[in-house]
C-alpha cells in the first residue's frame, strides 16, 4: 500500500468521511486547529499583552507562502480571500476608456466580475471561449482572442478552471500576454497546494489563493503575489499603519509605503488565520508539494481509469499530461449531479456537483481505498439504474 504523503492522523475527517472535496472547502488538519486554539488561548488570557511574537509568525508564514508560490517574500500580501486580491489588482490599476481586458468565458463569479466591474470606466471586457467536453482552455485560444481586438490591459485566468479542472499553462500564456504587452492576473486557488508552483519562474504578474482549498487553512485569510515589476502600478486601496514603511512610529504621519507588496495590507493582520494557514503550510511543506502532486495525480488516474470501467459513466475532465490537475469531474447516466453527489454522501463520500457533473478532488492524505470505494459506490447506483 503506497503511504499518502500527508499524514492521516492528522485529518480527523477520515473518521467519518470519505472526503473528496478539496476544490470546494477543506478540513482542517490537526495542526491548524491547534494552532487557531492556541491563539485563541493566549488572547484570551493576554488580551493585548498576547501579541508578543505575532508579527515574527506572519513573517514566517508570509516566507512559508512565498516559498510554495515559488516567489519573493517582499512580493507576498496577505489578503482576507482571493475576491479581495482579485479587487485590489482590478481596482489599483489605473484604467483609461477603451482598455481592454481578457478572461475565459467559463470561469468562477470572483474571477470575472471584478473586470466586468469596470465596464462602467469604459473598460472593455473579451472572452476567450473553452474548448471540448472537458472545457479546455490551451494558450492558443488566449492568443488568438487576445489577437481579434486591440492590445489587452490584463488578461486575466484561473490557473485550474473550479467545475472540470482544466490546468493553463502559465509560463506559456505569460509569454503570450507580455508580447501583446499585456499583464497575466491568475487565480491559483485551485493549484496552489496541490500543484508545484514557480509564479515569479513562470512570468506570472499578479496572483492570488483563499485558504479554505488545497492549502489547507481556515476561510476568510489568502496570500497575494505581486510581481515587483508590476507594484507600482498598483494604487494602494486601504492605505492604513500597516502599509508604511515607518509602521510603528505613531507619530510620523509621512505617507510612505512600504516598498514590498505590504503596502496593500492596510489595518492589523488576520493573526488567528495567520497562525492556522502557517501550520497547514507547514505540513505541506515538510511532505512536499512535489510529493502531494505525485500522489493526488496518481488518485486521479485511478479515479478515472476505474470510472470508465463503470457502464454509463463519462469523465468529463480533460487528462492531458499539461492540462489535468486535482480535479476529476464525470456524470452518470440517467442521474443528475446532485443527485448523485447526495447519493454519494449517504455512502460517506464527499464530492461536489460542480462543471455539469460530479467533482471529486482528493488530497495528499486520501488514499486508494477511498477512491475505489468511489468507483464501487458509483458503481451501485449504475447497476441498480
Amino acid at each position: 500500500m503506497v503511504t499518502a504523503p500527508l499524514p492521516r492522523a492528522q485529518f480527523p475527517v477520515t473518521e467519518r468521511w470519505v472526503y473528496l472535496n478539496h476544490a470546494g472547502v477543506s478540513p482542517l488538519p490537526s495542526a491548524a486547529v491547534e494552532a487557531l486554539h492556541g491563539y485563541a488561548r493566549r488572547a484570551a488570557r493576554g488580551g493585548s499583552l498576547a501579541g508578543a511574537g505575532h508579527a515574527e509568525r506572519a513573517e514566517q508564514v508570509r516566507a512559508a507562502a512565498a516559498g510554495l508560490m515559488g516567489v519573493a517574500v517582499g512580493d507576498v500580501a496577505f489578503v482576507k480571500n482571493t475576491t479581495e486580491g482579485l479587487g485590489f489588482v482590478a481596482n489599483g490599476l489605473a484604467w483609461r476608456e477603451g482598455d481592454r481586458v481578457v478572461v475565459p468565458s467559463l470561469e468562477f463569479p470572483s474571477t470575472v466580475y471584478p473586470w466586468l466591474a469596470l465596464r462602467d470606466l469604459g473598460v472593455v471586457v473579451d472572452t476567450v471561449p473553452t474548448q471540448g467536453p472537458g472545457r479546455c482552455l490551451p494558450v492558443d485560444a488566449f492568443a488568438e482572442a487576445i489577437a481579434a481586438g486591440p492590445p489587452p490591459k490584463v488578461v486575466a485566468t484561473s490557473w485550474v478552471q473550479f467545475g472540470r479542472g482544466w490546468r493553463t499553462d502559465l509560463a506559456a500564456l505569460a509569454a503570450v500576454c507580455h508580447d501583446a504587452g499585456a499583464l497575466l492576473c491568475a487565480d491559483v486557488i485551485q493549484g496552489l497546494g496541490v500543484v508545484p508552483a514557480r509564479l515569479e519562474a513562470w512570468g506570472v504578474d499578479f496572483a492570488m489563493a483563499d485558504a479554505h482549498k488545497w492549502l489547507l487553512g481556515p476561510e476568510g485569510i489568502g496570500v497575494l503575489y505581486v510581481s515587483d515589476r508590476c507594484l507600482d502600478l498598483l494604487r494602494p486601496l486601504e492605505p492604513g499603519w500597516n502599509a508604511v514603511v515607518h509602521r510603528e512610529q505613531w507619530d510620523n504621519l509621512d505617507l510612505v509605503w512600504d516598498h514590498g507588496a505590504r503596502r496593500l495590507e492596510g489595518g492589523s493582520h488576520n493573526m488567528a488565520g495567520i497562525h492556522a494557514l502557517g501550520a497547514s503550510i507547514d505540513l505541506l511543506a515538510g511532505a512536499g508539494v512535489d510529493s502531494v502532486w505525485a500522489h493526488v495525480d496518481a488518485l486521479c488516474e485511478r479515479a478515472c481509469s476505474g470510472l470508465d470501467d463503470v457502464p454509463g459513466t463519462r469523465v468529463l475532465s480533460d487528462r492531458s499530461a499539461g492540462g489535468r490537475s486535482g480535479i476529476v469531474t464525470f456524470t452518470v447516466d440517467g442521474h443528475d449531479a446532485v443527485t448523485m453527489s447526495e447519493r454519494l454522501r449517504g455512502e460517506g463520500i464527499v464530492c461536489s456537483p460542480r462543471g455539469g457533473g460530479v467533482r471529486v478532488s482528493p488530497h495528499g492524505y486520501n488514499t486508494a481505498e477511498e477512491i475505489d470505494r468511489l468507483l464501487a459506490a458509483v458503481a451501485v447506483v449504475t447497476a441498480s439504474s
